[in-house]
C-alpha cells in the first residue's frame, strides 16, 4: 500500500471488544492510522497510537466524526439502525466495509440479526468483505467462567455436544487480512477453530490450563437455564438459545442449535490456515492464554 493510503484512517467499531482490540493493534503494527470507536472513549484503553473517538451505532447521528474521511470500516451488527449506518458510511466516503457477522448465517439460523446487516452492506455502493465466526472460545469463559472461578465447577446439560471453538485472535487475523489486502474484497469466510471437542473435553482442557481439577456437573437443560439466568450477564441473556428453548432469532419453542455428538461435515466452515495460510490457534492455546481469567 502507498503511504497516502496508510494515512487514510480505518475506523473500527466495537474497538473495545475482544476482536476489535486485536484488530486495532494489528492495524497500528501495519502502520495504519486507526480510529477506535467507543461509546465511552475515556474508558476505552486502546493501544497507544489509536485515535479513540465517540460513536454509537444505535444512534447514527453520532457517527460523523468516526466515519468522515475513513477509507475502511470494521462493522459489528446493529440491525435496527444498519440502513442509516451504511448511508452515513457512503456519505463519509468510506470505500470498504468488513462486516463481523456470525456462522449462524451460514447455517441458516440467523435471518433477522447479522443477516440483516450483511444484506444492507452487500446492497450498498460500498466494497465489502464478511467474516462469519463460529462458536467463540470466549463463550466458555462467559458461561462457565464465574462458576469455575468460584467453585471449580462447570454446569453443563450437553457435555457430549461437539463444537469447534475459535480463538478470537483467529477471527481478528481474517478481519485484518481483509482490510490489508484489496484482493480479498467480496469474500465471505465462515471461520471455526481447528479442534473438534465436546463440552466435556473443553472443560478438561481448561482444567489442564489452570492446573486444577474442574468438576463437570451434568444437569438438565431446564436446570441449566435456571442456573445461568441466576448467574446473569451473557449466560443469562442467551440461556434460552444455548439450552434449546428458543431459536437463534429468538422464537420460543424452536431449537436450531444441534446438541448431538456429530461433527459437521461441511466445507463451508474453514479454519484460519485454510483462509489465510496462517496456523490456526488451538483451544488449548486459547485456554492457556485465558487461564488467569478462570482463576
Amino acid at each position: 500500500m502507498s503511504h497516502l493510503r496508510k494515512a487514510s484512517p480505518i475506523t473500527v467499531t466495537g474497538a473495545t471488544g475482544a476482536i476489535g482490540r486485536l484488530v486495532v493493534a494489528g492495524l497500528l503494527d501495519a502502520g495504519h492510522t486507526v480510529r477506535g470507536m467507543s461509546r465511552d472513549p475515556q474508558r476505552a484503553a486502546l493501544p497507544d497510537g489509536a485515535d479513540v473517538v465517540f460513536g454509537d451505532l444505535d444512534d447514527p447521528s453520532t457517527l460523523t466524526h468516526a466515519f468522515d474521511g475513513a477509507a475502511q470500516l470494521v462493522l459489528i451488527a446493529v440491525p435496527e439502525a444498519v440502513e442509516a449506518v451504511v448511508s452515513r458510511a457512503e456519505q463519509a466516503g468510506v470505500e470498504h466495509v468488513v462486516v463481523v457477522s456470525s456462522a449462524a448465517v451460514t447455517a441458516g439460523y440467523d435471518t433477522t440479526y447479522n443477516a440483516v446487516v450483511e444484506q444492507a452492506v452487500m446492497e450498498s455502493r460500498l466494497d465489502w468483505s464478511i467474516v462469519r465466526p463460529g462458536e467463540f472460545a470466549t463463550n466458555s469463559l462467559l458461561v462457565w467462567g464465574p462458576e469455575i472461578k468460584a467453585k471449580r465447577r462447570a454446569v453443563e446439560p450437553f457435555p457430549d455436544q461437539i463444537g469447534h471453538p475459535i480463538h478470537e485472535a483467529d477471527v481478528a487475523d481474517v478481519v485484518l487480512a481483509n482490510l490489508l489486502d484489496p484482493h480479498r474484497r467480496g469474500r465471505i469466510d465462515t471461520i471455526i477453530g481447528p479442534d473438534s471437542l465436546t463440552k466435556r473435553e473443553q472443560v478438561a482442557v481448561i482444567a489442564e490450563a489452570i492446573g486444577e481439577q474442574i468438576t463437570l456437573d451434568e444437569v438438565s437443560a431446564e436446570q441449566a437455564r435456571n442456573f445461568y439466568r441466576d448467574q446473569g450477564g451473557f449466560a443469562a441473556a442467551n440461556a434460552d438459545f444455548l439450552f434449546g428453548f428458543a431459536s437463534y432469532d429468538g422464537v420460543a419453542g424452536i431449537t436450531d442449535e444441534p446438541h448431538d455428538t456429530r461433527a459437521p461435515d461441511d466445507d463451508a466452515y474453514l479454519t484460519l490456515d485454510q483462509i489465510t495460510g496462517t496456523q490456526a490457534r488451538t483451544f488449548r492455546r486459547w485456554a492457556h492464554d485465558h487461564a488467569p481469567d478462570f482463576t
